[in-house]
């Protein structure tokens, strides 16, 4: 038994439960004891879903978009524009685009972006994925859809300056980032559908 709870099994349950990002312990005591009250088959099922997610996900080999597949449905979709790629940070930041409805090409994820601060560099980053593959497809647009934050800025930067140096790029590719209406700061996760929405259909040409 411990001092702040009776069990040291709960004890236990909590302090996985909070070390979720946003669950507080008080949030996470009242998520274990809500768990504690279901049947036994309903916990394991609850519990079996997240060994079996992190089993089995797959990293689409083409965008690293998460899927059930090598290939992610939206990839592997004819009925994508394959000629146009929208560069974001996460795999959140694609499910929010595609709640917008409002945009209809391929994806590619970079799992991060640049912050010396953070220890994270362009190595760390699926940037040179993206120079392949832009090199390799036939490719008319790149949307740098990354955060308006000093480190949104440098990776679009970056990502910019290195795309350009592709081949004939400087000719044929044309570079563009999300219109303004994303507040300056903001993720994109956390800006309302019709902003982000309006934002991919008024991009802008990104000139660096």
């Amino acid at each position: 038994m411990t001092d702040e709870y009776p069990s040291i099994l709960l004890s236990n349950a909590v302090d996985q439960m909070a070390s979720l990002p946003g669950v507080g312990r008080k949030t996470a005591l009242r998520l274990v004891l809500s768990l504690l009250r279901r049947d036994e088959q309903s916990v394991e099922a609850f519990a079996g879903s997240f060994i079996k997610l992190k089993k089995e996900i797959h990293y689409c080999k083409q965008c690293h978009n998460i899927s059930d597949r090598d290939l992610c449905p939206i990839c592997s979709s004819a009925r994508r524009d394959r000629q146009l790629i929208c560069v974001v940070e996460n795999i959140r930041d694609v499910m929010s685009i595609e709640q917008t409805g409002q945009y209809n090409g391929l994806y590619h994820v970079l799992g991060g972006i640049i912050s010396p601060l953070d220890g994270i560099g362009p190595k760390d980053i699926e940037a040179d994925s993206l120079v392949n593959r832009i090199a390799e497809e036939d490719i008319r647009e790149v949307i740098l859809a990354l955060p308006t934050t000093m480190e949104g800025d440098t990776t679009t930067f970056y990502l910019y300056r290195r795309l350009m140096s592709v081949g004939d790029n400087a000719d044929k590719l044309k570079i563009s980032q999300l219109a303004r209406g994303v507040a300056i700061g903001n993720d994109l996760e956390f800006t309302d559908e019709l902003t982000l929405g309006r934002s991919i259909i008024n991009r802008t040409e990104y000139t660096g």
